[in-house]
């Protein structure tokens, strides 16, 4: 776990509080219980952390480990207003009206390429065409 989301963590479980546990003691938390050239804590390095914060709160780490289980994530993420020009299929126009474009040949040489413009028939040696 990275430290944003151990930040994450704590504040969607209700571990973080403007009294005792703020932002910034959580980042300083994150970089004790850390390995020095690490930039990510395994489970033994979250549990150390969760430690730190029992001794901050004065509570025991089963409360703490009960707000992370029961935890809520939040999404803050913009939900899209509907275009109903996007949307409603009826009012396409053009190209997009009759099902948009496609990189398939749908005539009748399937290979596609330079195949169907090009005159493979025989021919003599200044391109005269063989009756």
């Amino acid at each position: 776990m990275d430290n944003k989301n151990f930040s994450k963590c704590m504040k969607d479980s209700g571990i973080m509080d403007p009294k005792c546990i703020t932002a910034t003691e959580c980042d300083i938390t994150f970089m004790k219980v850390k390995d020095k050239t690490a930039r990510v804590i395994n489970f033994e390095q979250f549990a150390q952390a969760l430690e730190h914060f029992t001794s901050k709160k004065g509570c025991p780490i089963s409360q703490l480990e009960e707000k992370i289980e029961g935890a809520q994530p939040k999404n803050n993420a913009t939900i899209a207003q509907a275009v109903k020009y996007h949307d409603d299929k009826s009012l396409y126009t053009g190209v997009y009206k009759n099902g948009g474009p496609t990189n398939v040949d749908k005539g009748p040489t399937k290979a596609g390429g330079l195949a169907s413009h090009l005159d493979r028939s025989p021919a003599d040696v200044r391109g005269v065409k063989k009756a």
